[in-house]
C-alpha cells in the first residue's frame, strides 16, 4: 500500500534540517529473510522516484522492495505487497524520529521460507533502514550569510579565532590587507560581526555581500 502525506511546518523551519551526507547501504538477515538497505540524500521527487527506480532494477527478482521518503514538507512510502504498515510505515517512523529531509530508503526483501510475523517484519525494515541512514553519515544543513571584513595582518590570528568558531572562510585576498569572505549559518551574521569588532577594537572593515547558496555542515 503506497501512503502519502504532506507536513505542515510553522515559519521557515526548513531553512535548518538534517539529512545525510551520501548514500549509505546496509544488509541483514532475519530468519533467513534477506534484507538490503539503501538511504541516499535527495533534492526533490523526482529525484526519489529514480533512486527508487534504480534500486528497483538493481533488485528485480527480489520479493519485495519497499520504500519511503521525506521531500521537504511531503512524505510517502510503499509496502510493496507486505502487510499494510509492516514495512514502509517502520521506515518512515525512522526518519521521523532521526528528524530527517530529503532523504529516501529503499529495503529489498529476499524471502528465506520462513514468516517473520507483523512484529517481526517491523523490526527487519527498521533495523535495516537504520543501518543504512547510520551508514550514510547524519549532517545538518542551514541556509548561510555572507559578509566581507578586512583587517592588518596584525589582526589575523585574532580574526581567525572568532570566525573559526562561527563560521567559516570561504575566501581569502592578501595584498596590502586581508580581506576574507565569511559564511555564518542565517540569522547570525551580526552577532560575529560584532564580535570581530569589539575584539579589534572597530578595526575591521565590514562589507555585506548576498551569495544565494544553501551549504552543509557537520
Amino acid at each position: 500500500m503506497v501512503w502519502t502525506m504532506a507536513l505542515k511546518y510553522m515559519g521557515d523551519k526548513l531553512s535548518k534540517y538534517k539529512t545525510i551526507a551520501k548514500v549509505g547501504t546496509s544488509k541483514k538477515i532475519f530468519k533467513d529473510s534477506v534484507f538490503i538497505g539503501y538511504a541516499s540524500p535527495v533534492k526533490s521527487e523526482e529525484e526519489a522516484k529514480n533512486f527508487i527506480d534504480k534500486i528497483k532494477k538493481h533488485h528485480s527478482d527480489a520479493t519485495h522492495n519497499v520504500y519511503a521518503y521525506i521531500i521537504d514538507n511531503r512524505l510517502k512510502y510503499d509496502d510493496d505487497g507486505e502487510p499494510s504498515g509492516s514495512s514502509g510505515k517502520p521506515i518512515m517512523n525512522i526518519l521521523h524520529l532521526a528528524n530527517l529531509r530529503n532523504i529516501v530508503v529503499v529495503v529489498s526483501r529476499y524471502f528465506g521460507g520462513t514468516k517473520l510475523g507483523y512484529g517481526g517484519l517491523v523490526k527487519a525494515y527498521g533495523d535495516t533502514a537504520k543501518e543504512a541512514i547510520n551508514n550514510s553519515g547524519i549532517i545538518e544543513v542551514f541556509e548561510k550569510e555572507y559578509f566581507k571584513v578586512e583587517f592588518h595582518y596584525n589582526l589575523l590570528n585574532t580574526v581567525k579565532k572568532i570566525i573559526g568558531e562561527n563560521g567559516e572562510v570561504i575566501d581569502k585576498n592578501y595584498s596590502d590587507t586581508v580581506i576574507y569572505t565569511v559564511a555564518v549559518e542565517k540569522g547570525t551574521a551580526e552577532r560575529v560581526i560584532k564580535k570581530l569588532t569589539d575584539f579589534t577594537k572597530g578595526s575591521v572593515k565590514i562589507k555585506h555581500t548576498k551569495l544565494n547558496l544553501k551549504n552543509y555542515m557537520e
